[in-house]
C-alpha cells in the first residue's frame, strides 16, 4: 500500500506546472485584498499567508507598502519560484517551508490569511491543530481571513479530497475564540475556464 506523501505531491505539481496552469491562479487576489482593506490593516501589521507559496498576494502586499510579511508553504519549489519572481524584494519577506497540518507559530500575527489551504485538512486532528495554531498565532483583536471551497465547490483539488464549508460551518469551526465579521461567496474562474465556488470569511480574534 502506497503512503501518500503530501510534500512530494506538491513539489511535483510546482516542478511540472507553470503558475498560470494551475486552477488556483489569480493575477490579482481581489477578494483577499478587499478583506484586508475592510479590516484597515495597518502597513506595520505582521501578516502571515498560509499556503501562499507562489501566490501573487505577496507582490500586492509589498506594492501596498506592507513591511512584515511571512509566507508559509509546504513546497520549497513554490517558494523558490516566488523568490525568483520577486527578485531583491524577496529579501523583505520571511519564508517558511512547512506543512500547515504540523506548523506551530513562533510569532503572533495581526493578520492570518489563508486562501485554499485549510480545506485540504480532512483529518479532525489536523483541523484541531490548525485551530490551536490560530488561537496561539493571532493577536487579540487580530484578523483571520480564510477562503475555502464552498458546499457548491469541487470535492477534490489537484487529486486530493478536500473539506467543503459553508458560512455557518466556518463560523462553527472558529466559534469561541473568533467573532465572525463578514463572509462572501465568490465564483473563481480557473485558467481552464471552469468555475469554482468559494466561501471567504473574516473573523476577529476575541
Amino acid at each position: 500500500m502506497n503512503i501518500f506523501d503530501k510534500k512530494e505531491h506538491w513539489e511535483t505539481i510546482y516542478k511540472t506546472k507553470d503558475l498560470k496552469d494551475v486552477s488556483w491562479y489569480q493575477e490579482t487576489p481581489k477578494v483577499s485584498l478587499d478583506f484586508i482593506e475592510y479590516f484597515k490593516i495597518p502597513k506595520t501589521a505582521k501578516i502571515i499567508d498560509i499556503g501562499g507559496g507562489d501566490s501573487y498576494l505577496v507582490d500586492h502586499l509589498l506594492d501596498l507598502g506592507y513591511k512584515d510579511i511571512t509566507i508559509l508553504d509546504i513546497s520549497e519549489t513554490a517558494i523558490q519560484k516566488a523568490k525568483e519572481r520577486l527578485g531583491n524584494r524577496a529579501n523583505d519577506v520571511k519564508w517558511i517551508i512547512d506543512d500547515i497540518a504540523n506548523f506551530s507559530p513562533q510569532e503572533t500575527y495581526d493578520l492570518w490569511h489563508d486562501r485554499a489551504a485549510f480545506h485540504f485538512l480532512n483529518d479532525q486532528k489536523e483541523i484541531n491543530h490548525y485551530i490551536d495554531s490560530i488561537q496561539k498565532g493571532i493577536h487579540s483583536g487580530g484578523a483571520l481571513i480564510i477562503g475555502t471551497f464552498s458546499e457548491k465547490g469541487p470535492k477534490k483539488c489537484s487529486g486530493i479530497p478536500i473539506t467543503r464549508y459553508s458560512e455557518e460551518s466556518l463560523d462553527t469551526t472558529f466559534n469561541g475564540y473568533f467573532e465572525k465579521m463578514k463572509c462572501t461567496y465568490i465564483d473563481h474562474e480557473t485558467p481552464f475556464e471552469t468555475v469554482q465556488n468559494f466561501i471567504f470569511c473574516s473573523f476577529k480574534k476575541l
